[in-house]
């Protein structure tokens, strides 16, 4: 009590001194410092950690305002830059999906995802007879090829997409054998010109059934099949006269029955008409027995019951055989009539012997 008697009453006692932490704007880069603190609860806070990120839940800290941090404002400019960067490319042939937008007496505009509407040529849209109104509603979608970029402006093509879909579809009946229809459209001295789904074919006057007046078949629907693609020369050839062959071996397969008579002998067989076309019935496939000549064991206007063995339709051949139908060998040169009545129930017996070859 007499310390304090002492001082002036208006004087500021002294500081009281305590031990705790420096203020936290020089604490010590190392946080070993601060896990020695004498008591928790005068432990300094966490020091701040401003690389790692904010608890999930809580909003990050708010970036220092500086000139150099501070975004600016993204303008009508920045963003036209910024759609130019985003790259619409479309190439010639390209096909593509787009929705109708309008329908003007020139063509057609059409959304196909670019920057602008693309635009259809009347005269490249393939109506076959429609009228454009009740084929390009708006909002109606179609299949097109990209044409061309004209300043800017793509321009699309159906006329394009129906070639490039005709041409694959030659390839198909090429590789397949398919038989197709075509209309005749022209003549001349060598064959005749057809309409195969837009491109132009031709018929060598060699592959027509009817070889006759060529200008009679404008107009009429041949069935065809093709014979040659060339779709840099844009050459496409086709044949009546083998696609007639075809229809008619589509009528035979393999593993049936036939008769028809003789009408040719050859040192290698003999030919049996079948109506509209002709099998060969080799001599190997006469008897299971030794045949030396095929003229002394049959001979023209002979009839023939024989099993087809092979229908190929590439070579345009029938194959026949009378041996299936033996029981024992040479049975065909003994007793043919009754080869030939018991036939069906012979084929049946031996007909594992025709798919086993």
């Amino acid at each position: 009590m007499s310390d304090m008697s002492d001082t002036p009453p208006n004087k500021p006692l002294p500081p009281r001194i305590v031990s705790v932490a420096p203020p936290k704007p020089v604490l010590p880069e190392a946080p070993a410092a601060i896990s020695v603190a004498p008591t928790p609860a005068l432990a300094p806070p966490d020091p701040p950690a401003p690389e790692m990120p904010a608890h999930r839940g809580e909003p990050p800290p708010p970036p220092s305002i500086s000139a150099q941090t501070t975004p600016s404002a993204f303008s009508s400019e920045d963003f036209a830059q910024a759609l130019e960067g985003y790259a619409y490319r479309f190439e010639p042939g390209q096909v593509v999906q787009g929705k109708v937008i309008e329908l003007e007496p020139q063509g057609v505009y059409v959304d196909i995802g670019g920057k602008a509407p693309a635009f259809l040529p009347l005269a490249e849209a393939v109506l076959r007879g429609h009228d454009p109104a009740t084929v390009f509603v708006a909002g109606s979608e179609h299949r097109f090829a990209i044409d061309r970029d004209r300043d800017g402006e793509i321009w699309l093509s159906m006329r394009r997409l129906a070639i490039e879909e005709a041409w694959e579809k030659a390839q198909q009946c090429l590789d397949h054998g398919e038989v197709v229809e075509c209309r005749v459209t022209d003549a001349n001295s060598g064959g005749v010109v057809v309409s195969f789904q837009g491109l132009r074919g031709f018929i060598p006057r060699s592959h027509l059934v009817d070889r006759g007046d060529l200008e009679s078949l404008k107009g009429q629907r041949l069935p065809l099949v093709v014979l040659e693609i060339d779709r840099e020369k844009k050459r496409l050839v086709l044949s009546h006269r083998k696609a007639s062959q075809t229809s008619v071996l589509r009528q035979f397969q393999k593993g049936t029955l036939v008769s028809g008579p003789v009408s040719g002998l050859r040192t290698f067989g003999a030919f049996i008409d079948l109506g509209g076309t002709a099998g060969l019935l080799h001599i190997r496939e006469i008897t299971q027995k030794y045949v030396p000549n095929v003229e002394a064991v049959l001979k023209v206007g002979d009839v023939v019951t024989a099993a087809i063995v092979e229908v190929d339709e590439s070579r345009g051949r029938i194959a026949l055989s009378t041996k299936i139908l033996e029981l024992h060998p040479g049975e065909f040169l003994e007793n043919r009539e009754a080869v030939f009545a018991q036939a069906e129930e012979r084929l049946a017996k031996n007909i594992a012997k025709l798919w086993d070859a």
